[in-house]
């Protein structure tokens, strides 16, 4: 701008000419780029609006005006996530579709349910993302205080933000195993102004029947994700998922584990936030080649029953000791659709049910009560 500027002072002229031939294509200068910023920014909003299911909740123009912040990061993180997921599926289950549901929330903020219902492949699939705001309830701010947070209320109010993406899968094929992932972000601003901030999450499988070398695969691409950034994390994070995902009242596990993880938040925000980067690339990897494997399996009436049973014990878990069901129940304003979206469309009870010794079914449960080590 200031070459051409000085190319057109250059052609002579009065000193009045001159500076309103300045101020002129000074002018179109300045328009020229404030149209092309438009144009790129319109480009931009296009590209994100085909990468995600449905428009941010906070808004395209508002996570572009804090990019750089850790929150606007982890809000992109969860829509690519949740989009990578619902094209991955929807490309084994070309018959059937997702509905896309965008809610917003009185109280703050809102979400985006992706649910797919009655396919070939899968009985039920939902990814959602949540991003609200607020005050926290205090039956919420009990429950956290119970896990040793010292949350220190003004008024006794506190403003919070969470954010997450959260899915479960329901295959129809009792050869395909249910899977369920987290990843989640929450901040809660206390009395004096400071925050909190923890990161949390994990990714589950729950087969319905054994299949050793799917189990393998599973951990394995898990155990490369955390591998990444410490060798000690796998093992840690598989543990504390073998104790999560633990139905007391059953006395074993609701599958054969995953990794799990909650309230992280060292070494920095910077670092834990790209170990949960790593964690939600490799949901995709690490499920949909079981899916393809065994989708078109043969499987019995006996086997789909089966399946129906261990579905009890899905239900079982997620109402009476899943902490992120509880949360959300006890959240005001909560959206209790996408709450219980991870509940199957069909489960079963039996009285005093047990397979025989020696069976295939026997053979999941022994793994259920006694959990392994799948890449060691």
């Amino acid at each position: 701008g200031q070459a051409l500027v000085r190319g057109i002072s250059s052609t002579g002229g009065t000193d009045k000419g001159l500076s309103d031939s300045k101020g002129f294509y000074c002018l179109i200068l300045f328009r020229f780029s404030s149209a092309f910023a438009v144009a790129r920014d319109d480009e931009e909003e296009k590209e994100l609006r085909q990468r995600f299911m449905a428009p941010p909740v906070s808004g395209l123009r508002e996570l572009r005006r804090r990019r750089r912040e850790l929150r606007s990061r982890m809000e992109l993180l969860i829509m690519e996530t949740q989009a990578e997921m619902c094209r991955a599926l929807a490309d084994l289950d070309p018959g059937a579709s997702f509905a896309i549901d965008s809610w917003e929330r009185k109280e703050g903020g809102g979400g985006i349910s992706c649910v797919l219902q009655d396919g070939e492949v899968f009985e039920k699939a939902g990814v959602n993302v949540s991003v609200v705001s607020g005050l926290l309830s205090e039956e919420a701010a009990r429950q956290m205080r119970s896990r040793g947070k010292s949350l220190k209320a003004k008024d006794g109010k506190l403003p919070f933000c969470a954010m997450g993406v959260s899915s479960v899968i329901h295959p129809k094929n009792p050869h395909v195993p249910t899977m369920h992932f987290n990843y989640r972000y929450f901040e809660i601003e206390e009395a004096d102004g400071t925050k909190q901030w923890w990161f949390g999450g994990g990714t589950d499988l729950t087969p319905t029947y054994l299949n050793e070398e799917d189990a393998i695969h599973f951990h394995k691409t898990l155990k490369e994700a955390c591998d990444k950034h410490d060798l000690k994390l796998y093992p840690k994070y598989k543990k504390w998922c073998d104790d999560y995902f633990y139905i007391k009242h059953r006395g074993e596990r609701r599958g054969i584990g995953g990794i799990f993880f909650d309230d992280m938040n060292s070494p920095s925000k910077e670092e834990v936030f790209q170990f949960v980067k790593s964690c939600a690339k490799a949901v995709v990897p690490c499920y949909i080649p079981i899916v393809k494997k065994h989708c078109h399996d043969s499987f019995t009436p006996e086997e789909k029953l089966w399946q129906q049973l261990r579905r009890g014990r899905y239900v079982e878990f997620n109402l009476l000791y899943d902490r992120g069901t509880k949360f959300g129940l006890l959240t005001p304003g909560s959206r209790i659709e996408s709450i219980l979206m991870s509940l199957p469309l069909t489960a079963r009870w039996e009285y005093m049910h047990n397979p025989p010794e020696s069976s295939k079914e026997a053979e999941i449960l022994e793994v259920l009560r006694n959990p392994k080590d799948w890449v060691h």
